[in-house]
């Protein structure tokens, strides 16, 4: 058998362990989940009749406003899990033990990003199913949806890289457990929960180019027909650079644990 088919057995192996992983201690996925869904109940039935005014509308104007944000926060906050699980690992000497086995180095954290993937894929699939039942109303086609859908994967896959570098360089779970908090706040310093417009000076040219913004705004283009200029370029290069660069640092401390 050759090394690229040992490696993809070997992930495979790890994956199905993390999904079980999951599946086994379903409290902190519920948890991850229920965090985004109170964000957004809150948000519309408390604040949304006073912010969708802004907007030209009402709640029903700003629950289609505010889905894009809380998908990515959706994201960021599964990502924290997988700090956690990571840091876990490697404090446990599980990790240890995987490297006096004949298997190949990359898939103990593959495993993690595969599983931690399909794990944000579903938050914010259950988010979308919450969303829709109190007036989410996206108007996109299918090949719309599909690259909606694209985009997401695509900053769920550059964000868990990123998680996965972050538990490897933390010194406990708990510590991991704070490291990717700046990801579930950038999409309130965006355009995720109102126009960056709105903004002062200084926090407008903040939320306008910082990393979250294009990604919600290409997301809000795609399902809702708005605007999306070049904000669909420019979120793809954020997404790839970020989990280029993520998956380089997370290989390099690896190795030299």
């Amino acid at each position: 058998m050759s090394s690229l088919a040992l490696a993809a057995r070997d992930s495979s192996t790890m994956v199905r362990r993390q999904l079980k992983r999951i599946v086994r201690y379903p409290s902190m996925t519920i948890q991850l989940i229920i965090t985004p869904v109170i964000i957004l109940l809150l948000f519309v039935y408390v604040l949304g009749g006073t912010l969708g005014s802004g907007l030209g509308g009402g709640r029903d104007a700003y629950v289609n406003y505010v889905v894009p944000g809380i998908l990515l926060m959706t994201a960021a906050t599964a990502a924290t899990g997988t700090a956690v699980m990571v840091a876990t690992d490697m404090t446990e000497g599980i990790v240890a033990r995987f490297r006096t086995m004949r298997i190949s180095r990359a898939s103990v954290l593959t495993g993690h990003v595969v599983a931690s993937v399909v794990q944000q894929l579903f938050g914010m699939a259950v988010l979308i199913g919450i969303a829709l039942a109190i007036g989410f109303r996206p108007n996109a086609s299918a090949v719309e949806w599909l690259a909606a859908a694209g985009m997401l994967t695509l900053f769920a896959v550059a964000v868990t890289w990123l998680s996965v570098a972050l538990g490897l360089k933390s010194s406990t779970p708990e510590a991991a457990s704070n490291a990717p908090m700046p990801l579930i706040l950038l999409p309130f310093l965006g355009s995720g929960f109102v126009p960056t417009d709105s903004m002062p000076t200084a926090l407008r040219w903040f939320a306008e180019y910082q990393p979250f913004t294009p990604i919600m705004e290409t997301v809000r283009g795609l399902l809702l027909g708005t605007p999306i200029g070049n904000s669909g370029a420019i979120a793809a290069a954020w997404c790839a650079g970020l989990a280029l660069l993520s998956y380089l640092w997370a290989k390099r401390t690896y190795n030299k644990a």
